[in-house]
């Protein structure tokens, strides 16, 4: 009798696990999502649980109330556990984690069948080194999008990659504001948008913003270790920088 796998998932993305969910469906069906939810304290208290068991986790990297890395600081965690995100900034943290593999959203099918197979195993032996290389070798080629196509009132309006100022989600709409200050509804999440442009013009300082480089005019301390960007043109809203992305920031704004 085959062995049945159970998965629990650690996603706040609607759409991301609604995705995952049908690729599992599709080419898994020897496993069964047991339960999930959208929150580090969620899938704590999910993981404490004596009752509860997975075989398999898929663990979104950023979450509605922190960084999945909290649930390994809190909760022993058993089970093979595949992280996911929109860029590749974490991979080195996921494996010291414990991941046994690390995907890129929007997850492919062949990425995903690599992961699973690694989980499927009885012993799982990861090449850390072999692994980092290739994600540098897919960050060299990847092609980053030139143009993104938005919708204003009845048009279709081409809006160049360097006009972009900043991108921000609100009330759960994703906005596009350019160099000039035209603001634009995007369609896609800023999880996808991140990974269509490129991280040396573009960075993400929190889970509702991306600024470019050009768009920050002055950056202010903040208590607690948070900065805060003054941008051009001015945000509509207060542009911070996320304490767990401050150092990356720092790095970024400097090469």
């Amino acid at each position: 009798m085959e062995r049945v796998y159970k998965i629990f998932i650690v996603e706040d993305e609607i759409v991301a696990q609604k995705s995952l969910l049908r690729l599992l469906n599709q080419h898994f069906p020897q496993t069964v999502v047991v339960g999930s939810c959208d929150s580090v304290n969620g899938a704590i208290e999910w993981l404490k649980n004596p009752d509860n068991r997975a075989d398999i986790i898929f663990m979104d990297v950023e979450l509605s109330d922190g960084d999945c890395f909290e649930i390994f600081r809190n909760v022993e965690v058993k089970a093979n556990v595949i992280m996911t995100t929109a860029y590749d900034s974490y991979a080195l943290k996921a494996f010291e984690a414990g991941s046994v593999d690390y995907l890129l959203k929007p997850i492919d099918v062949e990425p995903l069948k690599r992961a699973m197979s690694r989980c499927m195993k009885e012993s799982v032996n990861i090449d850390l080194s072999a692994i980092l290389s290739t994600l540098d070798a897919t960050n060299r080629k990847r092609e980053y999008k030139e143009r993104f196509v938005v919708k204003f009132n009845d048009m279709i309006v081409p809006i160049k990659r360097d006009e972009i100022a900043y991108i921000y989600s609100e009330d759960k709409i994703n906005y596009l504001v350019t160099f000039v200050g035209k603001k634009y509804v995007i369609d896609s999440s800023l999880d996808i948008v991140i990974g269509e442009l490129d991280p040396e013009q573009f960075f993400r300082i929190s889970r509702s913003a991306i600024v470019s480089l050009h768009a920050i005019k002055s950056i202010i301390k903040q208590p607690g270790g948070r900065l805060r960007i003054i941008s051009q043109p001015k945000s509509s809203f207060e542009m911070t920088v996320s304490r767990s992305r401050v150092a990356d920031f720092l790095l970024w704004i400097e090469k």
